[in-house]
């Protein structure tokens, strides 16, 4: 099966904003519509572009479609088997997989890809009107049984440290004037909007959980990555040093290079937030160079002596130069 690259499809980084998705959708969507655009191949580049919008302007599909598109990239995964399953109950808690309910075909009408129907069909989708004689699919009757089941939704707070983490997370709800307490089991690496949904949580029926992760006073998350300033001495800047380093896991030190810039930026590899399917993401580590206060007559001395020495210096690589 091909895999579809709905972001290189979209034109957008993967980090992209829904601001930033709906905008390249309509951007696209008006060059390629097949009532102005009469070119070869425009009504299949548009079928494209709706299909990649329908995924990733929805936080529950495009949560699903993130994970997938990790293992793709690691490769050697087999991709394709990794997201076929049910949604479960986990003991103790409520869990998340994404479950597979066959071949929508039928029920979507054509226009979208193989892709699209084996891994996002049975997300969100509705029965499509039943002809003349016909008796409805198992799938629809699935379908159509979710639909006449009670649901609900929520929001479910979370800090960075136990997005990081994971594991089991109580939340108390109001549901017809009745207080519910449960028990979720949240992924490790969730991300802020992402959508759970608890099977048959509420008597039966479905709760969505709608993911909010608190600003944190250190860490700014990028997708999987994590970033943060680290302060670093002019001294150490200049002649290279050691510094430590603030991770979700604890302190860990980071050697910087002569003449490092102040807001350069290094990365340490996996350590960032863990990834759906395996592996994390990276740490980012931005340099902030901090001047130094309070100088003494000494070190003012060795500074003037430091700027006339480059200063002379430059106008004699100057002179040089003519």
């Amino acid at each position: 099966m091909e895999f579809k690259d709905y972001y290189k499809i979209l034109g957008v980084e993967r980090t992209a904003d829904q601001k930033t998705i709906s905008q390249a959708f309509r951007r696209l969507a008006a060059q390629y519509h097949p009532d102005v655009n009469k070119s070869r191949g425009a009504e299949e580049r548009f079928k494209e572009i709706n299909e990649a919008y329908q995924v990733l302007h929805d936080p529950e599909k495009r949560a699903r479609y993130d994970q997938i598109y990790d293992a793709y990239q690691r490769g050697g995964v087999h991709w394709e088997q990794m997201f076929r399953g049910a949604y479960q109950q986990a003991p103790g808690g409520y869990t998340v997989t994404f479950g597979d309910l066959g071949d929508l075909e039928d029920l979507l009408g054509g226009g979208f890809s193989e892709f699209f129907q084996q891994f996002f069909g049975g997300l969100g989708a509705r029965p499509g009107r039943r002809r003349a004689g016909r008796q409805p699919s198992a799938v629809e009757e699935v379908l159509r049984g979710a639909e006449a089941r009670p649901q609900a939704s929520a929001e479910l707070e979370l800090t960075l440290e136990e997005a990081f983490r994971g594991g089991r997370k109580p939340v108390t709800l109001q549901v017809d004037g009745t207080t519910r307490r449960l028990d979720v089991t949240v992924p490790p690496g969730v991300r802020d909007g992402q959508r759970l949904r608890l099977s048959g949580a509420l008597d039966g029926g479905d709760l969505y959980l709608t993911i909010r992760i608190r600003p944190h006073p250190v860490f700014t998350r990028q997708g999987d990555d994590l970033l943060v300033e680290v302060p670093v001495s002019l001294p150490d800047a200049l002649l290279g040093g050691e510094v430590e380093v603030p991770t979700l896991e604890g302190p860990v030190r980071m050697q910087i290079p002569p003449e490092t810039q102040n807001g350069r930026t290094f990365r340490l590899r996996g350590l960032g937030m863990p990834r759906a399917g395996g592996g994390r993401g990276d740490q980012l580590v931005r340099v902030r160079v901090v001047l130094p206060e309070r100088l003494t007559e000494e070190e003012r001395r060795f500074f003037e002596e430091m700027r006339r020495r480059r200063a002379g210096g430059g106008r004699a690589r100057a002179a040089g130069k003519v």
